[in-house]
């Protein structure tokens, strides 16, 4: 690569292998004759039972003879490099091969209560691990994009660390285990991608001698590259209790001529690279701390991809891939430095921003908006970190002539360029990305320089004053806070820039001072639980309910399960509160912005006379699938086994129904009046309004609104047929059909298209006909966070109540001032006119009366003692 001046020991090319007519690899694969019942694992051939010719792969490291080395010499630079997007496809493809499903990439946004984002391959497929929904295929593959930030300050300073990464990797739901997953992680190693095998270094849990055999054994590494590790390196657990499990590393060693005595320290980052973490959870972990054997064993893997790209691109980093240096390349030219030839600080800086552009652009994408509280705060520090950085790289302006202009977007347009194969939507999303970055930057430049300033004065206070007293400089807590509040600083940067001067801060007291803020700005949040009491159990002994709401709103079910108070009941009385699980319904569970179905459940003890009744006020889902009505009994007793008679009302129903594709049609209407590039950060459709966030970054003008009202209403008197039909995700996305964010999807998904006007993935309930929406009104349009705009409407039945209210407030105005409804507008502006000139007169006559009092009280006044200057007269 281009400005390596110093060649790398770990390229050296290794002794030679025996000489062949063609490629040696001395390595392990599975054989096309496998009988193994336990998803190909069988005949494999290991290394001591021979070596298998193979023909050289496009991209292969030349580690093997004399004769292929000369052929590879004779290849071209481009033909040898293996680009990062070919990395991806092939791991993909090896394991499709395999029979894997390939699946789509999980948004950085998890749908996951317990992490603020996305950060391994595994989170879209934690609750299959625990068991709380099915498995859709026995086995999968994904290339996962995800965000850490816990190792940030490592960034640039080491080879290795990133807050985003793609993790590659290949998921066993109970299907094969450690015998298929090792060799297969070997197999993809040392065959798809050519490492030599006398580079690789194993480590497996001290314990699992079941992983240490299959690797000497079975695959014929070496025992003397086998490193056995403790608990903390090597064995996962999803949490204090249960699946966990021991797991196994595949480390790459850029220096095996240091031999086998100076690799005590497979952590020892100038020597090897973790690469591959295969992780074997086999059991559940009890509350005593006991491990018992899961009944269905699973497999987890991940492969970094930067890190493999490190490994065959030949880079001394992972910076340097075709993944990352375009964007660092990119930062050099806006501040006119060479990359190659920089100095380890300077490059340093390029690193931070080549790695934190990559971040930002993907989070802002999948739907994250810059602001002071949760995810909004990670992409907010990362962009300011970026904006300082780029300052003391001596960045000046946009890079096309406007020095007062953002640099951020930019180096973004570099990052969506890279990032067809990462996430097509990206590019779509461009304008919008492009432009939130370039209000951040321009907001954070403001007050940046005082800031800065401010900063600079309290160092030098700290260091003076530490100087005097003898003691260690800290920065003060409340002046981190000062700030972080008033200037926009991320604790982080204050504490980075502190640090580089030496200088500590007081955490507690910035602690202390946030703690204040919380409590002055706390608001109440709304959660839905995702368990019922002793869920897990309940669960397990009821199946996914029969959702039939698209088709009736009436059906006849049998009660799976009771549930009061968070524990099971056999059978609930009158007056009680209970959550009631049936094996099939009607009802429609809170889902996609949609608010659960009302309705009643009636038990009958002869014709048309209910033994029990059941008011639902609520549905949600829970464990995946299953169906929770929340009600109260208000007749009789409700028992397990029990036939009921489920029942929506149906007037709700149509209320819900006809704002959800009164929805559809505003987020249609908005992309055609303000831009293709905004789309949905949010959705509520209850039955007596329909709540629509979307990202924005000013409020809609008076006539825009009106253009969107004229649009829908436009829709709704053509009244269009609606289609809606079942079809594969891709086939979906092929089409147009639009995701909405934060939803996951299965393979099949369900398409509701508006024609000419709409197509979206959406599980909710509609109408046939858009006339049976009848009208439609926005009600307000407000800001609610930093580039997040809310629109709040009425259609059908509330629009007609909402027109009715107006209407009679109309009427009872006109008959207070005694005008036509056309006349109202000028006589309230001819009484706003009489009141400011009867507030000005009165304002007048005010002034005068003090006047005059002041001159009656200065006549009043007297001589008091023998003073000529001071003096007073009785009253």
């Amino acid at each position: 690569m281009e400005g390596l001046a110093v060649p790398f020991p770990h390229l050296l090319p290794l002794p030679p292998f025996p000489k062949l007519a063609t490629v040696t690899a001395v390595a392990a694969i599975s054989t096309s004759t496998s009988t193994s019942t336990g998803g190909g694992g069988g005949g494999f051939i290991s290394l001591k039972q021979q070596q298998l010719q193979l023909r050289p792969r496009r991209g292969s490291p030349p580690y093997c003879t004399a004769s292929s080395s000369s052929s590879s010499h004779s290849q071209s630079e481009e033909e040898e490099r293996v680009s990062g997007d070919s990395i991806r496809e092939r791991f993909l493809n090896f394991y499709a091969s395999r029979g894997h499903k390939v699946l789509p990439s999980a948004s950085l946004v998890p749908d996951d209560p317990t992490v603020l984002l996305t950060i391994a391959g595994m989170l879209q497929f934690k609750p299959i691990f625990l068991g709380n929904v099915p498995r859709q295929v026995p086995r999968a593959t994904t290339s996962q994009r995800c965000i850490r930030t816990n190792d940030v300050n490592n960034v640039g300073n080491t080879s290795r660390h990133h807050t985003f990464f793609e993790m590659l990797g290949n998921f066993s739901f109970g299907d094969y285990f450690k015998k298929q997953a090792i060799q297969w992680a070997w197999d993809l190693s040392t065959v798809e991608f050519g490492l030599p095998p006398q580079r690789l270094w194993i480590s497996v849990y001290q314990d699992d001698d079941e992983s240490f055999q299959l690797w000497s054994q079975q695959v014929g590494v070496p025992v003397e590259r086998i490193k056995r590790l403790g608990e903390d390196d090597n064995f996962w657990t999803s949490g204090v209790t249960g699946p966990c499990g021991p797991c196994s590393e595949i480390y790459y060693d850029f220096h095996p001529e240091r031999g086998y005595i100076d690799a005590q320290d497979l952590g020892d980052d100038t020597r090897f690279i973790e690469f591959y973490n295969l992780v074997f959870m086999q059991y559940n972990k009890k509350d005593d701390g006991s491990l018992e054997p899961l009944k269905q064993m699973n497999i987890d893997t991940g492969l970094g991809l930067e890190r493999l790209a490190r490994i065959l691109q030949k880079v001394p980093n992972n910076y340097e891939t075709d993944l990352i240096l375009p964007i660092i390349e990119k930062a050099s030219q806006l501040a006119n430095v060479s990359y190659g030839i920089s100095d380890d600080q300077t490059k340093r800086y390029l690193k931070i921003v080549g790695d934190h552009m990559r971040a930002i652009v993907f989070l802002i994408s999948d739907g994250v908006v810059p602001s002071n509280v949760g995810r909004g705060y990670v992409v907010r520090r990362l962009i300011r970190r970026v904006v300082r950085t780029g300052r003391l790289l001596g960045i000046k302006g946009d890079g096309r002539g406007d020095l007062e202009g953002a640099f951020l977007p930019t180096i973004a347009e570099k990052v969506v360029e890279l990032s067809t194969h990462i996430d097509a939507d990206v590019k779509n999303r461009a304008p919008r990305i492009l432009e939130e970055l370039k209000r951040e930057e321009f907001r954070f430049v403001q007050t940046l320089e005082r800031g800065e300033k401010l900063l600079d004065e309290k160092l030098a206070d700290a260091i003076s004053s530490a100087e005097r007293n003898g003691s260690v400089p800290c920065l003060a807590g409340e002046d981190v806070f000062i700030l972080y509040d008033t200037y926009g600083f991320p604790m982080e940067i204050t504490k980075e820039v502190a640090e580089e001067r030496g200088v500590c801060i007081d955490m507690n007291g910035f602690d202390i001072e946030m703690e204040k803020q919380r409590r002055q700005s706390q608001a109440a949040h709304n959660t839905v639980k995702l368990a019922i009491g002793s869920g897990t159990n309940i669960a397990d002994n009821v199946p996914d309910t029969e959702f039939i709401g698209h088709e009736s709103l009436y059906c006849k079910a049998i009660v799976a399960s009771l549930v009061v108070n968070g524990d099971p009941a056999v059978q609930v009385s009158e007056g009680s509160n209970v959550e009631v699980l049936l094996n099939k319904t009607p009802f429609y569970a809170e889902s996609g912005g949609q608010i659960g179905d009302h309705g009643f459940l009636y038990i009958s003890e002869g014709e048309n006379q209910p033994k029990a009744v059941v008011e639902i006020i609520d549905v949600q889902k829970s464990f995946g699938n299953i169906f929770v009505h929340k009600g109260r009994v208000q007749k009789g007793v409700v028992e397990v086994g029990k036939q009921v008679e489920a029942t929506v009302d149906v007037k709700l129903r149509q209320r819900a129904k006809v704002h959800h594709t009164a929805t559809h049609l505003l987020q249609a209407a908005l992309k055609k009046v303000i831009g293709q590039e905004t789309s949905q950060a949010g959705s509520l459709v209850a039955f007596d309004r329909l709540r629509f966030d979307f990202n924005f970054h000013r409020p809609l003008l008076d006539s825009e609104l009106a253009e969107i009202e004229v649009l829908i209403n436009g829709w709704i008197e053509n009244a269009i047929l609606l289609q809606t039909k079942v079809m594969p995700l891709a086939d979906a996305k092929r089409a147009g059909a639009i995701a909405m964010f934060g939803e996951k999807y299965g393979e099949e998904v369900r398409v509701v298209e508006v024609p000419g006007v709409s197509m979206e993935l959406c599980g909710g309930t509609h109408v046939s006909n858009t006339s049976e929406i009848r009208g439609f009104k926005v009600i307000s349009e407000q800001g609610i966070a930093s580039g997040v705009r809310r629109i709040e409407a009425v259609a059908g039945e509330a629009f007609i109540e909402y027109v009715n209210a107006r209407d009679s407030y109309l009427k009872q105005l006109c008959s207070t001032l005694k005008v036509k409804p056309e006349e109202v507008t000028a006589r309230i502006e001819n009484l706003l006119e009489e009141l400011r000139v009867a507030r000005n007169e009165n304002s007048a006559v005010r002034a005068k009366a003090a006047v005059y009092k002041a001159s009656v009280i200065a006549n009043r006044a007297f001589l008091v003692g023998n003073s000529k200057q001071y003096s007073a007269k009785p009253y």
